[in-house]
């Protein structure tokens, strides 16, 4: 899948303590301005969202840099210098799909190693407590038995993954998330292909997380994900460049939001 690799779907800023914020906007911006004068594909890649599981934090179109060095293995020198992160709930994550690797998907980290998570009636209840998720959207009205009030019998078949989280990780109406393995989810939550229908992230997947979006285009998501309507995009990218141009997107830093 193309985003062009990224599934499916900038986000609420972090909460932060007042002394925090300074530090921290000049050291994205520093990381970003390093990223784009020397990054090479070990470093960043860029990617387009082709579907709207993220939405309405990443929308269909959505131009990405990724950031494949934040999550990568410090070293005993490198973790001196380089800005290495752990994986935090809250954060949105670039990573191979489990079922199908040669697919790459765009989701948010909600469950880490040892954390409990439920839904209940749309409402993610972590850790024994609600948890205010504002980027979230329920675009639907219903409810639906599986989706919504998770986990629970699936009323869809799921891949070996997912039935073997149900089966071995479900404790006293619960998902546990074992050691080096990740619960994510799409914001866009009624209409998400996440870790409720195919299981969990394992760490070794994890490619990244997205820095800014550098370019957003308003476009089907047909044309960005069919290798055979590539040529109807770029015919619609010359007629339409200025005027299907997202421009208030353009350069706007993406940043996770903590959970707790």
């Amino acid at each position: 899948m193309a985003l062009d690799p990224v599934e499916n779907p900038p986000v609420t800023s972090p909460l932060a303590s007042k002394s925090e914020v300074p530090r921290s906007v000049v050291a994205e911006w520093t990381v970003t301005i390093i990223l784009l004068l020397f990054g090479t594909t070990t470093l960043v890649q860029a990617y387009v969202i082709p579907t709207g599981s993220m939405e309405d934090s990443l929308l269909i179109g959505d131009h990405l840099l990724v950031d494949k060095l934040s999550y990568a293995p410090s070293g005993t020198v490198s973790k001196q210098v380089l800005p290495y992160d752990d994986i935090r709930r809250g954060d949105i994550i670039v990573f191979r799909y489990p079922v199908d690797i040669r697919q790459t998907f765009v989701k948010r980290a909600i469950g880490i190693p040892g954390d409990h998570l439920r839904l209940v009636d749309k409402q993610l209840i972590l850790n024994g407590h609600r948890v205010d998720e504002p980027y979230a959207y329920h675009k639907t009205d219903y409810l639906d038995s599986y989706r919504d009030n998770f986990p629970g019998e699936p009323n869809v078949q799921v891949p070996e993954p997912a039935a073997d989280m149900l089966q071995k990780h479900v404790n006293r109406g619960e998902v546990v998330v074992p050691p080096g393995f990740y619960f994510a989810m799409g914001d866009n939550r009624d209409s998400s292909l996440d870790s409720r229908y195919w299981g969990f992230v394992p760490r070794d997947n994890i490619i990244g997380k997205p820095l800014l979006i550098y370019w957003s285009y308003d476009a089907p998501t047909e044309e960005l994900a069919s290798p055979t309507l590539q040529v109807r995009y770029l015919v619609d990218l010359v007629l339409h460049f200025p005027s299907k141009t997202r421009w208030r997107r353009s350069f706007r830093l993406i940043h996770g939001y903590p959970l707790h």
